[in-house]
């Protein structure tokens, strides 16, 4: 039995070193990129913190020079797109706009965040106001979840009823271009719910901009599809998924109200909010 016991502790201890030693090796590394940014660890000290730089590393398979690469190139697209500093009265016509995006009042099985996002419903804004507004949303998951591992963030898409013109490819290029080049890490599983057979062609081609490790994390939902139901079942709570996704809650209504009541105050935290005179505190 003390044998036994014995020999259970010394595996937990290997496991300790391990992990220890991996913890190590990422630090060193990170430290590694720290050096080759130089003077701009300083500038954008709140962007460059220890969690962003081990995201990028993750994405570009550990290379200190590639992730320093992407990170230069992330740096420069900051300074003049400013993305920390739009907040939820920057979003016009933002009633609608949260109705078509919004980020759900509930997490997946793994505590992960859940964006919702209705494509075919009709925006009423201009291209560049919809990635404004989908960059507000990546820069809300990626400063309120600083200090959780990567790929925090579930998206789930309602595709039924979906036409050409309710993506416009331009504008899908634009988006996975952001979301890999600029914030990679934060996507874990974008899930298509019950895309129509004419989505098929759109994604043969969508999906040439897309990169090898965020297409294994793209999953295709019908739902007419027991293996696809299931899929759900694995990622969800079906308690707290809303029925229209196969899920069984019987929650109220999207209130607007309540979602901007919180996303102003999630801006506060990250110092992206307005006060009166629409200036950033």
């Amino acid at each position: 039995m003390s044998y036994q016991l014995k020999k259970t502790t010394r595996s937990e201890e290997a496991a300790q070193q391990r992990a220890s030693s991996s913890e190590e090796q990422q630090q060193e590394k990170i430290n590694e990129v720290r050096g080759l940014l130089g003077n701009l660890t300083e500038e954008m000290a709140s962007f460059l913190s220890d969690a962003t730089i081990r995201r990028f590393l993750r994405a570009r398979n550990w290379s200190a020079e590639q992730a320093t690469k992407g990170l230069k190139e992330t740096v420069k697209w900051r300074r003049e797109y400013r993305p920390n500093a739009i907040s939820w009265d920057d979003i016009p016509e933002v009633e609608n706009e949260a109705r078509r995006t919004h980020v759900a009042d509930y997490l997946d099985k793994n505590g992960r965040s859940v964006l919702v996002s209705n494509v075919p419903m009709k925006s009423k804004v201009s291209a560049k106001e919809q990635i404004k507004h989908l960059v507000y949303l990546l820069e809300h998951f990626a400063t309120n979840s600083a200090d959780e591992q990567d790929d925090f963030v579930v998206w789930l898409t309602d595709f039924r009823g979906w036409s050409i013109s309710s993506s416009p490819l331009s504008i899908t290029r634009e988006s996975i271009h952001i979301i890999q080049n600029y914030y990679p890490g934060v996507i874990g599983v974008a899930i298509p719910f019950d895309p129509p057979r004419i989505f098929e062609s759109f994604w043969k081609i969508a999906k040439n901009f897309v990169q090898p490790d965020m297409k294994e994390k793209v999953k295709f939902v019908y739902a007419n599809k027991p293996e696809s139901i299931k899929i759900m079942a694995d990622i969800f709570d079906l308690d707290t998924l809303e029925s229209s996704f196969g899920g069984r809650s019987t929650g109220t209504a999207f209130d607007i109200n309540k979602y901007a009541e919180r996303m102003r105050r999630a801006d506060k935290m990250r110092g992206a909010s307005k006060d009166s005179n629409g200036h950033n505190h």
